[in-house]
Protein backbone atom coordinates (compact mmCIF):
# COMPACT_ATOMS: atom_id res chain seq x y z
CA UNK A 1 0.00 0.00 0.00
CA UNK A 2 1.53 3.25 -1.39
CA UNK A 3 2.40 6.10 1.40
CA UNK A 4 -0.54 8.51 -0.12
CA UNK A 5 -2.84 5.94 0.77
CA UNK A 6 -2.13 5.15 4.25
CA UNK A 7 -1.85 8.64 4.94
CA UNK A 8 -5.37 9.35 3.42
CA UNK A 9 -6.65 6.67 6.05
CA UNK A 10 -5.17 8.08 9.29
CA UNK A 11 -6.53 10.89 8.50
CA UNK A 12 -9.77 9.55 8.27
CA UNK A 13 -9.03 7.77 11.92
CA UNK A 14 -8.32 11.14 12.94
CA UNK A 15 -11.34 12.97 12.46
CA UNK A 16 -13.14 9.80 13.21
CA UNK A 17 -11.47 10.04 16.67
CA UNK A 18 -11.60 13.17 17.03
CA UNK A 19 -15.83 14.01 16.30
CA UNK A 20 -16.10 10.63 18.64
CA UNK A 21 -13.58 12.27 21.32
CA UNK A 22 -16.31 15.48 21.39
CA UNK A 23 -19.63 13.56 21.86
CA UNK A 24 -17.83 11.25 24.52
CA UNK A 25 -17.31 14.31 26.63
CA UNK A 26 -20.94 15.24 26.03
CA UNK A 27 -22.33 11.86 26.87
CA UNK A 28 -19.53 11.86 30.09
CA UNK A 29 -21.46 14.47 31.11
CA UNK A 30 -24.83 13.77 30.54
CA UNK A 31 -24.17 10.57 32.36
CA UNK A 32 -22.90 12.36 35.56
CA UNK A 33 -25.64 14.59 35.39
CA UNK A 34 -28.32 12.13 35.10
CA UNK A 35 -26.64 10.53 38.49
CA UNK A 36 -26.94 14.25 40.26
CA UNK A 37 -30.42 14.89 38.91
CA UNK A 38 -32.02 11.70 39.83
CA UNK A 39 -30.45 11.36 43.28
CA UNK A 40 -31.32 15.11 44.30
CA UNK A 41 -35.11 14.79 42.67
CA UNK A 42 -35.49 11.24 44.54
CA UNK A 43 -32.86 10.98 47.87
CA UNK A 44 -33.25 7.16 47.05
CA UNK A 45 -30.14 4.96 46.23
CA UNK A 46 -32.62 2.56 44.68
CA UNK A 47 -33.12 4.68 41.96
CA UNK A 48 -29.65 6.07 41.58
CA UNK A 49 -28.35 2.16 40.93
CA UNK A 50 -31.46 2.03 38.25
CA UNK A 51 -29.84 4.28 36.41
CA UNK A 52 -26.33 2.74 36.54
CA UNK A 53 -28.61 -0.43 35.40
CA UNK A 54 -30.41 0.96 33.12
CA UNK A 55 -27.06 2.81 31.18
CA UNK A 56 -25.29 -1.11 31.23
CA UNK A 57 -27.66 -3.59 30.92
CA UNK A 58 -29.75 -3.07 27.50
CA UNK A 59 -26.31 -2.44 25.57
CA UNK A 60 -25.44 -5.62 27.75
CA UNK A 61 -28.11 -7.87 26.31
CA UNK A 62 -27.93 -6.84 23.00
CA UNK A 63 -23.97 -7.24 22.50
CA UNK A 64 -24.01 -10.32 20.76
CA UNK A 65 -26.68 -9.43 18.19
CA UNK A 66 -25.26 -6.53 17.72
CA UNK A 67 -21.92 -7.89 17.44
CA UNK A 68 -23.21 -10.23 14.50
CA UNK A 69 -25.29 -7.39 12.48
CA UNK A 70 -21.76 -4.88 12.78
CA UNK A 71 -20.43 -7.63 10.81
CA UNK A 72 -23.10 -7.28 8.28
CA UNK A 73 -23.67 -3.62 8.03
CA UNK A 74 -21.40 -0.28 6.83
CA UNK A 75 -19.86 0.37 9.66
CA UNK A 76 -19.55 3.88 8.69
CA UNK A 77 -23.45 3.85 8.77
CA UNK A 78 -23.53 1.83 11.78
CA UNK A 79 -21.87 4.24 13.48
CA UNK A 80 -23.66 7.16 11.98
CA UNK A 81 -27.56 5.55 12.90
CA UNK A 82 -26.29 4.76 16.55
CA UNK A 83 -24.76 8.53 17.45
CA UNK A 84 -28.33 9.96 15.60
CA UNK A 85 -30.44 7.44 17.73
CA UNK A 86 -28.37 8.76 21.05
CA UNK A 87 -28.81 12.49 20.28
CA UNK A 88 -32.62 11.67 19.39
CA UNK A 89 -32.75 10.03 22.88
CA UNK A 90 -30.88 13.16 24.58
CA UNK A 91 -33.36 15.45 22.49
CA UNK A 92 -36.34 13.92 24.08
CA UNK A 93 -34.64 14.31 27.67
CA UNK A 94 -34.48 17.81 27.04
CA UNK A 95 -37.63 18.38 25.53
CA UNK A 96 -39.80 16.60 28.71
CA UNK A 97 -37.25 18.99 31.31
CA UNK A 98 -38.14 21.76 28.92
CA UNK A 99 -41.84 21.14 28.98
CA UNK A 100 -42.39 20.00 33.06
CA UNK A 101 -43.55 16.45 32.32
CA UNK A 102 -40.47 14.65 32.62
CA UNK A 103 -41.15 11.47 34.84
CA UNK A 104 -38.34 9.00 35.93
CA UNK A 105 -38.95 6.16 33.70
CA UNK A 106 -38.73 8.86 30.55
CA UNK A 107 -34.83 9.19 31.46
CA UNK A 108 -35.07 4.74 31.82
CA UNK A 109 -36.31 4.83 28.41
CA UNK A 110 -33.93 7.21 27.15
CA UNK A 111 -30.68 6.29 28.80
CA UNK A 112 -31.11 2.13 27.57
CA UNK A 113 -31.87 3.34 24.20
CA UNK A 114 -28.68 5.00 24.35
CA UNK A 115 -26.61 1.96 25.56
CA UNK A 116 -27.91 0.19 22.68
CA UNK A 117 -26.99 2.63 20.68
CA UNK A 118 -23.34 2.97 22.13
CA UNK A 119 -22.79 -0.64 21.90
CA UNK A 120 -23.16 -0.30 18.01
CA UNK A 121 -21.22 2.54 18.04
CA UNK A 122 -18.39 0.92 19.31
CA UNK A 123 -18.02 -2.05 18.39
CA UNK A 124 -18.45 -0.26 14.76
CA UNK A 125 -15.71 2.22 15.96
CA UNK A 126 -13.32 -0.69 17.34
CA UNK A 127 -13.63 -2.77 14.30
CA UNK A 128 -13.18 0.05 12.04
CA UNK A 129 -9.75 0.82 13.38
CA UNK A 130 -8.24 -2.02 11.73
CA UNK A 131 -9.31 -0.65 8.05
CA UNK A 132 -7.71 2.58 8.78
CA UNK A 133 -4.45 2.00 11.03
CA UNK A 134 -1.72 0.41 9.19
CA UNK A 135 -0.81 -3.08 11.89
CA UNK A 136 2.17 -1.25 12.99
CA UNK A 137 0.44 1.56 14.46
CA UNK A 138 -2.64 -0.27 15.87
CA UNK A 139 -1.17 -0.30 20.00
CA UNK A 140 -0.43 3.83 19.06
CA UNK A 141 -4.48 4.19 17.63
CA UNK A 142 -5.24 2.09 20.49
CA UNK A 143 -3.52 4.52 22.60
CA UNK A 144 -4.85 7.74 21.05
CA UNK A 145 -8.78 6.73 22.15
CA UNK A 146 -7.26 5.50 25.57
CA UNK A 147 -6.31 8.75 26.26
CA UNK A 148 -9.29 10.53 24.36
CA UNK A 149 -11.38 8.24 27.23
CA UNK A 150 -9.08 8.90 30.00
CA UNK A 151 -8.81 12.41 30.27
CA UNK A 152 -12.60 12.93 29.53
CA UNK A 153 -12.77 10.79 32.84
CA UNK A 154 -10.26 13.22 34.52
CA UNK A 155 -11.81 16.37 34.46
CA UNK A 156 -16.13 15.37 33.88
CA UNK A 157 -17.38 15.12 36.87
CA UNK A 158 -16.32 18.31 38.37
CA UNK A 159 -17.17 19.97 34.83
CA UNK A 160 -20.52 17.93 35.09
CA UNK A 161 -21.20 19.43 38.89
CA UNK A 162 -20.22 23.17 37.57
CA UNK A 163 -22.27 22.85 34.41
CA UNK A 164 -25.41 21.58 36.29
CA UNK A 165 -24.88 24.77 38.56
CA UNK A 166 -24.61 27.22 36.25
CA UNK A 167 -26.97 25.89 33.16
CA UNK A 168 -29.45 23.40 34.73
CA UNK A 169 -30.31 19.47 33.12
CA UNK A 170 -31.60 21.09 30.24
CA UNK A 171 -28.45 23.26 29.44
CA UNK A 172 -25.76 20.14 29.43
CA UNK A 173 -28.18 17.80 27.88
CA UNK A 174 -28.47 20.71 25.05
CA UNK A 175 -24.50 20.68 25.30
CA UNK A 176 -24.55 16.52 24.89
CA UNK A 177 -26.96 17.11 21.59
CA UNK A 178 -24.35 19.77 19.98
CA UNK A 179 -21.46 17.19 20.56
CA UNK A 180 -23.06 14.05 18.76
CA UNK A 181 -23.68 16.57 15.73
CA UNK A 182 -20.05 17.11 16.21
CA UNK A 183 -19.26 13.58 15.66
CA UNK A 184 -22.35 13.19 13.42
CA UNK A 185 -20.40 15.82 10.71
CA UNK A 186 -17.54 14.07 11.55
CA UNK A 187 -18.33 10.80 9.95
CA UNK A 188 -20.77 12.48 6.92
CA UNK A 189 -17.49 14.13 5.47
CA UNK A 190 -15.33 11.01 5.26
CA UNK A 191 -15.43 7.65 3.46
CA UNK A 192 -14.44 4.32 4.98
CA UNK A 193 -12.10 2.19 2.89
CA UNK A 194 -14.02 -1.35 1.72
CA UNK A 195 -13.60 -4.20 4.05
CA UNK A 196 -11.23 -7.23 2.54
CA UNK A 197 -12.95 -10.34 2.65
CA UNK A 198 -11.67 -13.49 3.12
CA UNK A 199 -11.51 -16.18 0.37
CA UNK A 200 -14.69 -17.65 -0.81
CA UNK A 201 -13.25 -21.33 0.15
CA UNK A 202 -12.25 -20.62 3.73
CA UNK A 203 -14.44 -20.97 6.68
CA UNK A 204 -14.08 -17.11 7.62
CA UNK A 205 -15.40 -16.08 4.29
CA UNK A 206 -18.81 -18.15 4.56
CA UNK A 207 -19.62 -16.58 7.79
CA UNK A 208 -21.12 -13.37 6.31
CA UNK A 209 -23.63 -16.00 4.58
CA UNK A 210 -25.81 -17.90 7.50
CA UNK A 211 -28.61 -16.97 9.43
CA UNK A 212 -28.56 -14.22 11.88
CA UNK A 213 -28.54 -17.16 14.74
CA UNK A 214 -25.72 -19.05 13.34
CA UNK A 215 -23.86 -15.05 13.12
CA UNK A 216 -25.11 -14.65 16.79
CA UNK A 217 -23.35 -17.69 17.97
CA UNK A 218 -20.56 -17.44 15.87
CA UNK A 219 -18.53 -15.41 17.73
CA UNK A 220 -18.89 -17.20 20.46
CA UNK A 221 -17.83 -20.71 18.46
CA UNK A 222 -15.07 -18.79 17.19
CA UNK A 223 -13.53 -18.36 20.64
CA UNK A 224 -13.99 -21.47 22.10
CA UNK A 225 -12.20 -23.56 19.04
CA UNK A 226 -9.41 -21.03 19.89
CA UNK A 227 -7.85 -21.87 23.09
CA UNK A 228 -5.68 -18.79 23.39
CA UNK A 229 -8.96 -16.49 22.51
CA UNK A 230 -10.73 -18.37 25.04
CA UNK A 231 -8.25 -18.42 28.24
CA UNK A 232 -7.99 -14.51 27.33
CA UNK A 233 -11.22 -14.37 28.14
CA UNK A 234 -10.95 -16.48 30.73
CA UNK A 235 -8.48 -14.20 32.34
CA UNK A 236 -10.58 -10.87 32.20
CA UNK A 237 -13.59 -12.10 33.59
CA UNK A 238 -11.91 -13.14 36.41
CA UNK A 239 -10.00 -9.76 37.01
CA UNK A 240 -13.12 -7.73 35.68
CA UNK A 241 -15.09 -9.92 38.67
CA UNK A 242 -12.05 -9.03 41.12
CA UNK A 243 -11.17 -5.38 39.94
CA UNK A 244 -15.17 -4.51 40.36
CA UNK A 245 -15.30 -5.24 43.91
CA UNK A 246 -12.47 -2.84 44.79
CA UNK A 247 -13.82 -0.45 42.16
CA UNK A 248 -17.25 -0.32 44.37
CA UNK A 249 -15.52 -0.06 47.65
CA UNK A 250 -12.65 1.69 47.59
CA UNK A 251 -15.20 5.06 48.26
CA UNK A 252 -16.54 3.34 51.17
CA UNK A 253 -13.07 2.27 52.86
CA UNK A 254 -11.57 5.58 52.30
CA UNK A 255 -14.44 7.57 54.32
CA UNK A 256 -14.07 5.52 56.83
CA UNK A 257 -11.10 7.56 58.17
CA UNK A 258 -10.71 10.63 55.20
CA UNK A 259 -12.87 13.44 54.31
CA UNK A 260 -14.82 13.34 51.20
CA UNK A 261 -12.57 16.75 50.02
CA UNK A 262 -9.89 13.53 50.60
CA UNK A 263 -11.41 11.21 48.45
CA UNK A 264 -11.86 12.98 45.92
CA UNK A 265 -8.62 14.24 45.76
CA UNK A 266 -7.72 10.49 45.80
CA UNK A 267 -10.03 9.76 42.70
CA UNK A 268 -8.13 13.12 40.81
CA UNK A 269 -4.40 11.47 40.61
CA UNK A 270 -6.50 7.88 40.22
CA UNK A 271 -7.57 9.64 37.13
CA UNK A 272 -3.95 11.17 36.29
CA UNK A 273 -2.80 7.66 36.28
CA UNK A 274 -5.13 6.76 34.04
CA UNK A 275 -4.49 9.76 31.74
CA UNK A 276 -0.48 8.83 32.01
CA UNK A 277 -0.86 5.54 31.21
CA UNK A 278 -2.93 6.10 28.03
CA UNK A 279 0.05 8.82 26.55
CA UNK A 280 2.76 6.40 27.24
CA UNK A 281 0.63 3.57 25.19
CA UNK A 282 0.24 6.24 22.80
CA UNK A 283 3.69 7.17 22.21
CA UNK A 284 4.90 3.44 22.91
CA UNK A 285 2.73 1.79 20.74
CA UNK A 286 3.05 -1.11 23.52
CA UNK A 287 5.31 -3.90 22.92
CA UNK A 288 5.32 -6.59 20.56
CA UNK A 289 4.37 -9.31 22.83
CA UNK A 290 0.57 -8.39 23.13
CA UNK A 291 0.00 -11.13 26.08
CA UNK A 292 2.94 -10.33 27.77
CA UNK A 293 1.88 -6.61 28.25
CA UNK A 294 -1.78 -7.75 29.32
CA UNK A 295 -0.23 -9.72 32.01
CA UNK A 296 2.68 -8.35 33.26
CA UNK A 297 0.69 -4.82 33.65
CA UNK A 298 -2.28 -7.43 35.26
CA UNK A 299 0.59 -8.07 37.98
CA UNK A 300 1.49 -5.12 38.79
CA UNK A 301 -2.44 -4.43 38.85
CA UNK A 302 -2.26 -6.86 41.68
CA UNK A 303 0.45 -5.50 43.57
CA UNK A 304 -1.52 -2.04 43.56
CA UNK A 305 -4.33 -3.68 45.01
CA UNK A 306 -2.56 -5.20 48.15
CA UNK A 307 -0.49 -1.54 48.52
CA UNK A 308 -4.08 -0.07 48.14
CA UNK A 309 -5.70 -2.21 51.39
CA UNK A 310 -2.54 -2.47 53.57
CA UNK A 311 -2.50 0.80 55.63
CA UNK A 312 -4.75 3.26 56.07
CA UNK A 313 -2.90 6.27 54.54
CA UNK A 314 -3.81 8.61 52.24
CA UNK A 315 -0.69 8.75 51.02
CA UNK A 316 -0.32 5.25 49.97
CA UNK A 317 -3.55 4.80 48.64
CA UNK A 318 -3.24 7.12 46.64
CA UNK A 319 -0.45 6.22 45.58
CA UNK A 320 -1.54 3.20 45.02
CA UNK A 321 -4.74 3.68 42.90
CA UNK A 322 -2.62 5.87 40.40
CA UNK A 323 -0.34 2.63 39.85
CA UNK A 324 -3.16 0.83 39.45
CA UNK A 325 -5.35 2.69 36.92
CA UNK A 326 -1.92 3.97 34.81
CA UNK A 327 -2.06 -0.41 34.16
CA UNK A 328 -5.41 0.15 32.52
CA UNK A 329 -4.56 1.84 29.40
CA UNK A 330 -2.05 -0.69 28.90
CA UNK A 331 -4.06 -3.91 29.28
CA UNK A 332 -6.75 -2.10 27.35
CA UNK A 333 -4.50 -1.31 24.60
CA UNK A 334 -2.86 -4.61 24.09
CA UNK A 335 -6.16 -6.56 24.35
CA UNK A 336 -7.78 -4.69 21.68
CA UNK A 337 -4.76 -4.61 19.40
CA UNK A 338 -4.16 -8.39 19.51
CA UNK A 339 -7.80 -8.85 19.06
CA UNK A 340 -8.07 -7.00 15.79
CA UNK A 341 -4.30 -8.05 14.56
CA UNK A 342 -5.34 -11.85 15.34
CA UNK A 343 -9.18 -12.09 14.20
CA UNK A 344 -10.83 -11.25 10.44
CA UNK A 345 -12.07 -8.01 10.15
CA UNK A 346 -15.68 -9.62 8.74
CA UNK A 347 -15.35 -11.38 12.30
CA UNK A 348 -14.51 -8.82 14.63
CA UNK A 349 -17.37 -7.58 15.51
CA UNK A 350 -18.77 -10.77 16.87
CA UNK A 351 -15.60 -11.11 19.14
CA UNK A 352 -16.03 -8.04 20.19
CA UNK A 353 -19.58 -8.75 21.43
CA UNK A 354 -18.60 -12.00 23.44
CA UNK A 355 -15.37 -10.38 24.52
CA UNK A 356 -17.71 -7.24 26.04
CA UNK A 357 -20.60 -9.48 27.73
CA UNK A 358 -18.31 -11.78 28.74
CA UNK A 359 -16.06 -8.57 30.58
CA UNK A 360 -19.37 -7.05 31.39
CA UNK A 361 -21.14 -10.03 32.85
CA UNK A 362 -19.15 -10.14 35.64
CA UNK A 363 -19.14 -6.68 36.77
CA UNK A 364 -22.56 -7.35 38.28
CA UNK A 365 -22.04 -9.81 39.96
CA UNK A 366 -18.82 -8.59 41.87
CA UNK A 367 -21.17 -5.45 42.94
CA UNK A 368 -23.49 -7.83 44.16
CA UNK A 369 -21.33 -9.61 46.44
CA UNK A 370 -19.25 -6.47 47.51
CA UNK A 371 -21.59 -4.88 49.75
CA UNK A 372 -22.52 -8.31 51.83
CA UNK A 373 -19.08 -9.24 51.70
CA UNK A 374 -17.98 -6.14 53.32
CA UNK A 375 -20.63 -5.21 55.83
CA UNK A 376 -20.97 -8.78 57.22
CA UNK A 377 -18.23 -10.54 56.75
CA UNK A 378 -15.18 -8.92 56.68
CA UNK A 379 -15.80 -5.58 58.33
CA UNK A 380 -16.47 -7.64 61.70
CA UNK A 381 -13.70 -9.47 61.18
CA UNK A 382 -11.73 -6.63 61.70
CA UNK A 383 -13.52 -4.24 64.46
CA UNK A 384 -11.74 -3.32 67.55
CA UNK A 385 -12.91 -6.89 68.91
CA UNK A 386 -13.65 -9.10 65.94
CA UNK A 387 -12.14 -12.41 65.44
CA UNK A 388 -9.07 -11.11 63.44
CA UNK A 389 -8.38 -8.18 65.35
CA UNK A 390 -5.19 -9.49 67.24
CA UNK A 391 -3.70 -11.05 64.93
CA UNK A 392 -3.99 -9.65 61.26
CA UNK A 393 -5.57 -6.22 63.21
CA UNK A 394 -2.14 -5.69 64.07
CA UNK A 395 -0.28 -5.44 61.40
CA UNK A 396 -2.98 -3.33 58.66
CA UNK A 397 -5.20 -2.00 62.01
CA UNK A 398 -8.82 -2.09 63.36
CA UNK A 399 -11.99 -0.45 62.95
CA UNK A 400 -14.22 0.80 60.13
CA UNK A 401 -12.88 0.79 56.96
CA UNK A 402 -9.80 -2.15 58.18
CA UNK A 403 -11.54 -5.03 57.05
CA UNK A 404 -12.45 -3.84 53.36
CA UNK A 405 -8.67 -3.18 52.80
CA UNK A 406 -7.89 -7.14 53.93
CA UNK A 407 -10.32 -8.02 51.32
CA UNK A 408 -8.57 -5.84 49.37
CA UNK A 409 -5.30 -7.50 50.38
CA UNK A 410 -7.05 -10.75 49.41
CA UNK A 411 -8.55 -9.21 45.91
CA UNK A 412 -5.13 -7.96 45.17
CA UNK A 413 -3.14 -11.52 45.96
CA UNK A 414 -5.84 -13.31 44.14
CA UNK A 415 -5.27 -11.02 40.89
CA UNK A 416 -1.63 -11.74 40.87
CA UNK A 417 -1.93 -15.21 41.61
CA UNK A 418 -4.53 -15.82 38.69
CA UNK A 419 -2.09 -13.35 36.27
CA UNK A 420 1.22 -15.53 37.92
CA UNK A 421 -0.77 -18.89 36.23
CA UNK A 422 -2.11 -17.52 33.11
CA UNK A 423 1.97 -17.36 32.14
CA UNK A 424 2.03 -21.13 32.24
CA UNK A 425 -0.99 -21.65 29.59
CA UNK A 426 0.38 -22.35 26.39
CA UNK A 427 -2.13 -20.95 24.11
CA UNK A 428 -2.61 -18.16 25.76
CA UNK A 429 1.59 -17.14 25.92
CA UNK A 430 1.65 -17.87 22.48
CA UNK A 431 -1.69 -16.39 21.25
CA UNK A 432 0.58 -13.35 19.36
CA UNK A 433 2.23 -15.89 17.68
CA UNK A 434 -0.68 -17.89 16.81
CA UNK A 435 -1.61 -15.82 13.55
CA UNK A 436 -1.92 -17.16 10.51
CA UNK A 437 -1.72 -14.95 7.21
CA UNK A 438 -5.53 -15.24 6.57
CA UNK A 439 -5.78 -13.64 10.33
CA UNK A 440 -3.69 -10.81 9.50
CA UNK A 441 -6.71 -9.38 7.80
CA UNK A 442 -6.22 -5.72 8.60
CA UNK A 443 -4.43 -2.72 6.77
CA UNK A 444 -1.39 -3.53 6.48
Amino acid sequence: MNRYAVNRKLQVFIIVWFGQLISLIGSGLTSFALDFWVYEQTKSVVQFTLTALFTMLPGLLISPIAGALVDRWDRRWTMILSDAGSALATLFITLVLFTGTIQIWHIYISISIISVCNVFQKLAGATTTALLVPKKHLGNASGLVQIGESASELFLPALAGILVLKFQLQGVLLIDFATYLCSLAALLIVRFPKRKTASKNSNEGKQGLGSLKKDVMYGWNYIVTRPGLLGLLIYFAISNFLVGIVSILIIPMLLAFVSSATVGTILSIAGIGTLVGSLVIGVWGGPKRRVYGILGFGLLLGVCIVFAGLYPSPQLIAVAVFGGLFCFPFIASCSEVLVLSTVPTNVQGRVFAVQGIIAGSSLPLAYLLAGPLADYIFEPLLSSSGPLAGSIGKIIGTGAGRGIGFLFILLGILQFLVTFFSFFYTPLRILDKTATKENLDVAD
